[in-house]
Protein backbone atom coordinates (compact mmCIF):
# COMPACT_ATOMS: atom_id res chain seq x y z
CA UNK A 1 0.00 0.00 0.00
CA UNK A 2 1.51 3.37 -0.96
CA UNK A 3 2.27 5.89 1.76
CA UNK A 4 1.09 9.28 0.55
CA UNK A 5 2.36 12.46 2.16
CA UNK A 6 -1.21 13.85 2.21
CA UNK A 7 -4.68 12.23 1.88
CA UNK A 8 -5.34 14.51 -1.09
CA UNK A 9 -3.12 12.40 -3.32
CA UNK A 10 -5.01 9.25 -2.45
CA UNK A 11 -8.30 10.85 -3.47
CA UNK A 12 -6.54 12.33 -6.50
CA UNK A 13 -6.22 8.73 -7.70
CA UNK A 14 -9.50 7.29 -6.39
CA UNK A 15 -11.87 9.88 -7.87
CA UNK A 16 -10.65 9.77 -11.50
CA UNK A 17 -10.52 5.96 -11.45
CA UNK A 18 -14.08 5.58 -10.09
CA UNK A 19 -15.45 8.26 -12.40
CA UNK A 20 -13.71 6.61 -15.33
CA UNK A 21 -15.37 3.26 -14.55
CA UNK A 22 -18.78 4.89 -14.15
CA UNK A 23 -18.36 6.75 -17.44
CA UNK A 24 -17.46 3.52 -19.23
CA UNK A 25 -20.52 1.75 -17.77
CA UNK A 26 -22.82 4.59 -18.89
CA UNK A 27 -21.20 4.70 -22.31
CA UNK A 28 -21.68 0.97 -22.83
CA UNK A 29 -25.26 1.12 -21.54
CA UNK A 30 -26.15 3.89 -24.00
CA UNK A 31 -25.02 1.63 -26.81
CA UNK A 32 -27.15 -1.34 -25.74
CA UNK A 33 -30.51 0.02 -26.93
CA UNK A 34 -31.92 -2.18 -29.68
CA UNK A 35 -33.98 -0.75 -32.51
CA UNK A 36 -37.41 -2.15 -33.38
CA UNK A 37 -37.44 -4.65 -36.25
CA UNK A 38 -37.42 -3.00 -39.62
CA UNK A 39 -36.37 0.41 -38.29
CA UNK A 40 -33.18 1.75 -39.74
CA UNK A 41 -31.12 4.87 -39.16
CA UNK A 42 -28.31 6.16 -41.29
CA UNK A 43 -25.46 8.53 -40.60
CA UNK A 44 -26.12 10.45 -43.86
CA UNK A 45 -22.80 9.20 -45.22
CA UNK A 46 -23.27 8.00 -48.82
CA UNK A 47 -20.68 6.62 -51.21
CA UNK A 48 -21.05 5.74 -54.86
CA UNK A 49 -24.57 7.25 -54.96
CA UNK A 50 -26.36 4.45 -53.08
CA UNK A 51 -23.88 2.99 -50.55
CA UNK A 52 -25.08 4.25 -47.12
CA UNK A 53 -23.58 3.93 -43.65
CA UNK A 54 -26.10 2.65 -41.10
CA UNK A 55 -26.13 3.56 -37.40
CA UNK A 56 -26.78 0.16 -35.80
CA UNK A 57 -26.17 -0.86 -32.17
CA UNK A 58 -23.02 -2.77 -31.30
CA UNK A 59 -23.34 -6.57 -31.38
CA UNK A 60 -24.57 -8.01 -28.09
CA UNK A 61 -21.51 -10.30 -27.68
CA UNK A 62 -19.23 -7.29 -28.05
CA UNK A 63 -21.15 -5.28 -25.44
CA UNK A 64 -21.07 -8.25 -23.07
CA UNK A 65 -17.30 -8.38 -23.38
CA UNK A 66 -17.15 -4.71 -22.35
CA UNK A 67 -19.37 -5.44 -19.34
CA UNK A 68 -17.18 -8.37 -18.29
CA UNK A 69 -14.09 -6.19 -18.56
CA UNK A 70 -15.65 -3.46 -16.42
CA UNK A 71 -16.82 -5.94 -13.78
CA UNK A 72 -13.37 -7.51 -13.70
CA UNK A 73 -11.72 -4.07 -13.29
CA UNK A 74 -14.05 -3.08 -10.46
CA UNK A 75 -13.55 -6.42 -8.69
CA UNK A 76 -9.78 -6.15 -9.04
CA UNK A 77 -9.73 -2.66 -7.51
CA UNK A 78 -11.84 -3.89 -4.58
CA UNK A 79 -9.67 -6.94 -3.92
CA UNK A 80 -6.17 -5.56 -4.64
CA UNK A 81 -4.38 -2.21 -4.16
CA UNK A 82 -5.13 0.31 -6.86
CA UNK A 83 -7.46 2.90 -5.38
CA UNK A 84 -5.05 5.28 -3.72
CA UNK A 85 -4.27 4.16 -0.18
CA UNK A 86 -7.08 1.59 -0.10
CA UNK A 87 -5.25 -1.74 0.45
CA UNK A 88 -7.92 -3.98 -1.04
CA UNK A 89 -10.02 -6.53 0.84
CA UNK A 90 -7.46 -9.30 0.31
CA UNK A 91 -4.68 -7.23 1.89
CA UNK A 92 -2.23 -8.24 -0.85
CA UNK A 93 1.07 -6.32 -1.14
CA UNK A 94 4.10 -6.82 -3.32
CA UNK A 95 6.29 -6.69 -0.21
CA UNK A 96 4.21 -9.39 1.45
CA UNK A 97 4.48 -11.55 -1.65
CA UNK A 98 8.23 -11.02 -1.74
CA UNK A 99 8.62 -11.81 1.96
CA UNK A 100 6.63 -15.02 1.55
CA UNK A 101 8.77 -16.14 -1.37
CA UNK A 102 11.96 -15.33 0.56
CA UNK A 103 10.73 -17.30 3.57
CA UNK A 104 9.83 -20.25 1.37
CA UNK A 105 13.25 -20.14 -0.29
CA UNK A 106 15.04 -19.90 3.05
CA UNK A 107 13.08 -22.84 4.40
CA UNK A 108 14.00 -24.85 1.32
CA UNK A 109 17.70 -23.98 1.38
CA UNK A 110 18.17 -23.92 5.17
CA UNK A 111 19.25 -27.57 5.55
CA UNK A 112 21.86 -27.12 2.84
CA UNK A 113 23.22 -23.87 4.31
CA UNK A 114 23.23 -25.37 7.82
CA UNK A 115 25.40 -28.17 6.48
CA UNK A 116 27.76 -25.63 4.91
CA UNK A 117 27.98 -23.71 8.19
CA UNK A 118 28.93 -26.88 10.06
CA UNK A 119 31.72 -27.63 7.58
CA UNK A 120 35.22 -26.24 8.03
CA UNK A 121 36.50 -23.69 5.55
CA UNK A 122 39.26 -25.99 4.32
CA UNK A 123 36.76 -28.70 3.42
CA UNK A 124 34.34 -26.23 1.84
CA UNK A 125 37.07 -24.88 -0.42
CA UNK A 126 37.40 -28.35 -1.95
CA UNK A 127 33.63 -28.82 -2.37
CA UNK A 128 32.80 -28.04 -6.00
CA UNK A 129 29.05 -27.70 -5.38
CA UNK A 130 29.58 -25.44 -2.38
CA UNK A 131 31.99 -23.22 -4.29
CA UNK A 132 29.51 -23.03 -7.16
CA UNK A 133 26.89 -21.70 -4.73
CA UNK A 134 29.44 -19.32 -3.23
CA UNK A 135 30.41 -18.03 -6.66
CA UNK A 136 26.77 -17.17 -7.37
CA UNK A 137 26.53 -15.41 -4.01
CA UNK A 138 29.64 -13.44 -4.92
CA UNK A 139 28.26 -12.53 -8.34
CA UNK A 140 25.03 -11.27 -6.76
CA UNK A 141 26.45 -9.33 -3.84
CA UNK A 142 30.12 -8.55 -4.47
CA UNK A 143 30.90 -8.52 -8.20
CA UNK A 144 29.47 -5.03 -8.72
CA UNK A 145 32.46 -3.53 -6.89
CA UNK A 146 35.14 -6.22 -6.98
CA UNK A 147 34.42 -7.48 -10.49
CA UNK A 148 33.13 -10.83 -11.69
CA UNK A 149 36.68 -12.23 -11.44
CA UNK A 150 37.26 -10.61 -8.00
CA UNK A 151 40.28 -8.69 -9.29
CA UNK A 152 38.82 -5.34 -8.24
CA UNK A 153 39.38 -1.97 -9.86
CA UNK A 154 40.74 1.42 -8.86
CA UNK A 155 39.40 2.02 -5.37
CA UNK A 156 38.10 -1.55 -5.01
CA UNK A 157 40.52 -4.18 -3.66
CA UNK A 158 41.72 -7.16 -5.64
CA UNK A 159 40.60 -10.19 -3.62
CA UNK A 160 43.03 -12.60 -5.30
CA UNK A 161 46.43 -11.11 -4.45
CA UNK A 162 46.85 -11.98 -0.74
CA UNK A 163 47.02 -8.26 0.08
CA UNK A 164 44.30 -7.60 2.68
CA UNK A 165 43.91 -4.14 4.20
CA UNK A 166 42.12 -5.48 7.29
CA UNK A 167 43.80 -8.88 7.44
CA UNK A 168 43.33 -12.01 5.36
CA UNK A 169 42.55 -14.45 8.16
CA UNK A 170 39.15 -16.13 8.05
CA UNK A 171 37.84 -14.26 11.10
CA UNK A 172 38.95 -10.92 9.65
CA UNK A 173 37.28 -11.67 6.31
CA UNK A 174 34.05 -12.69 8.04
CA UNK A 175 34.10 -9.49 10.06
CA UNK A 176 34.65 -7.47 6.89
CA UNK A 177 31.75 -9.11 5.06
CA UNK A 178 29.34 -8.97 7.99
CA UNK A 179 30.10 -5.56 9.46
CA UNK A 180 31.65 -3.71 6.54
CA UNK A 181 34.65 -1.40 6.74
CA UNK A 182 35.23 2.33 6.65
CA UNK A 183 38.74 3.40 5.67
CA UNK A 184 39.78 7.03 5.87
CA UNK A 185 43.02 8.52 4.61
CA UNK A 186 43.01 12.15 5.80
CA UNK A 187 44.05 14.94 3.41
CA UNK A 188 47.45 16.43 4.29
CA UNK A 189 47.74 19.30 1.83
CA UNK A 190 46.73 21.94 4.38
CA UNK A 191 49.26 20.63 6.90
CA UNK A 192 52.13 19.96 4.51
CA UNK A 193 51.64 22.56 1.82
CA UNK A 194 52.30 21.78 -1.81
CA UNK A 195 56.04 21.30 -1.32
CA UNK A 196 55.48 18.94 1.60
CA UNK A 197 53.03 16.88 -0.44
CA UNK A 198 55.65 16.58 -3.19
CA UNK A 199 58.28 15.46 -0.69
CA UNK A 200 56.12 12.85 1.07
CA UNK A 201 54.88 11.51 -2.26
CA UNK A 202 58.44 11.13 -3.50
CA UNK A 203 59.43 9.27 -0.34
CA UNK A 204 56.45 6.89 -0.54
CA UNK A 205 57.20 6.34 -4.22
CA UNK A 206 60.80 5.48 -3.33
CA UNK A 207 59.70 2.65 -1.03
CA UNK A 208 58.99 0.42 -4.04
CA UNK A 209 61.18 1.81 -6.86
CA UNK A 210 63.86 4.33 -7.72
CA UNK A 211 62.77 7.90 -6.89
CA UNK A 212 62.23 10.39 -9.68
CA UNK A 213 63.63 13.28 -7.66
CA UNK A 214 66.00 11.84 -5.03
CA UNK A 215 66.52 15.23 -3.36
CA UNK A 216 62.93 15.15 -2.06
CA UNK A 217 63.20 11.75 -0.41
CA UNK A 218 64.97 12.78 2.83
CA UNK A 219 62.67 15.72 3.70
CA UNK A 220 59.72 13.55 2.64
CA UNK A 221 60.78 10.87 5.09
CA UNK A 222 60.86 13.42 7.90
CA UNK A 223 57.28 14.49 7.13
CA UNK A 224 56.31 10.85 6.83
CA UNK A 225 57.67 9.99 10.28
CA UNK A 226 55.76 12.92 11.75
CA UNK A 227 52.37 12.45 10.10
CA UNK A 228 52.12 9.07 8.41
CA UNK A 229 54.05 6.56 10.50
CA UNK A 230 51.30 6.38 13.15
CA UNK A 231 49.07 4.51 10.68
CA UNK A 232 51.39 3.04 8.07
CA UNK A 233 54.23 2.22 10.46
CA UNK A 234 57.82 3.55 10.55
CA UNK A 235 58.80 1.25 7.70
CA UNK A 236 55.59 1.70 5.71
CA UNK A 237 54.41 -1.87 6.31
CA UNK A 238 50.87 -0.77 7.15
CA UNK A 239 48.55 -1.75 9.98
CA UNK A 240 45.64 -4.18 9.42
CA UNK A 241 44.02 -3.01 12.65
CA UNK A 242 43.47 0.39 11.04
CA UNK A 243 43.08 -0.72 7.46
CA UNK A 244 46.28 1.20 6.63
CA UNK A 245 47.88 -0.35 3.52
CA UNK A 246 51.42 -1.63 3.21
CA UNK A 247 53.31 0.96 1.14
CA UNK A 248 56.24 -1.33 0.37
CA UNK A 249 54.58 -4.18 -1.56
CA UNK A 250 53.77 -2.28 -4.76
CA UNK A 251 50.04 -3.09 -4.46
CA UNK A 252 48.11 0.14 -4.81
CA UNK A 253 44.39 0.51 -4.29
CA UNK A 254 44.16 3.93 -5.96
CA UNK A 255 47.17 3.63 -8.27
CA UNK A 256 50.90 3.62 -7.61
CA UNK A 257 52.05 6.32 -10.01
CA UNK A 258 53.65 9.41 -8.50
CA UNK A 259 50.62 11.45 -9.54
CA UNK A 260 48.17 9.03 -7.88
CA UNK A 261 50.26 8.97 -4.69
CA UNK A 262 50.40 12.75 -4.70
CA UNK A 263 46.64 12.94 -4.97
CA UNK A 264 46.18 10.48 -2.11
CA UNK A 265 48.52 12.47 0.14
CA UNK A 266 47.04 15.84 -0.76
CA UNK A 267 43.32 15.08 -0.87
CA UNK A 268 43.00 11.90 1.16
CA UNK A 269 40.89 8.84 0.38
CA UNK A 270 37.62 7.43 1.71
CA UNK A 271 36.83 3.77 1.23
CA UNK A 272 33.56 2.13 2.28
CA UNK A 273 32.81 -1.57 2.32
CA UNK A 274 29.07 -1.97 3.09
CA UNK A 275 27.91 -4.37 5.78
CA UNK A 276 26.11 -7.49 4.54
CA UNK A 277 25.04 -8.90 7.89
CA UNK A 278 21.41 -7.95 7.31
CA UNK A 279 21.45 -9.14 3.71
CA UNK A 280 23.34 -12.41 4.09
CA UNK A 281 22.89 -14.98 6.83
CA UNK A 282 25.72 -16.55 8.82
CA UNK A 283 25.91 -19.59 6.56
CA UNK A 284 26.21 -17.46 3.41
CA UNK A 285 28.96 -15.34 4.98
CA UNK A 286 30.78 -18.53 5.98
CA UNK A 287 30.45 -19.81 2.42
CA UNK A 288 31.74 -16.55 0.91
CA UNK A 289 34.70 -16.63 3.28
CA UNK A 290 35.62 -20.08 1.99
CA UNK A 291 35.21 -18.91 -1.59
CA UNK A 292 37.52 -15.93 -1.08
CA UNK A 293 40.05 -18.23 0.48
CA UNK A 294 39.87 -20.60 -2.47
CA UNK A 295 40.35 -17.94 -5.15
CA UNK A 296 43.11 -16.24 -3.18
CA UNK A 297 45.01 -19.49 -2.84
CA UNK A 298 44.64 -20.13 -6.58
CA UNK A 299 46.87 -17.15 -7.43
Amino acid sequence: MPDFVHPFWSWYIIIPVVLGLVFCVVLVYLNTTSKPPGETETTDHVWDEDLEEYNNPLPRWWLNMFYITLVFGAAYLLLYPGLGSFPGFLGWTSKGRYDNEVQAAEASFKPLYDAYLATSLDVLEQDVAAMGTAKRLFATNCALCHGADARGATGFPNLRDHDWLWGGEADAIKTTIAGGRNAVMPPWESALGQSGVEQVSEYVYSLTRDPINPALVAPGQQHYNTLCAACHGPEGKGNPMLGAPDLTDNVWLYGGSLGAIRQSVALGRNGVMPAFEGQLNESQIHLLTAYLGSISESE
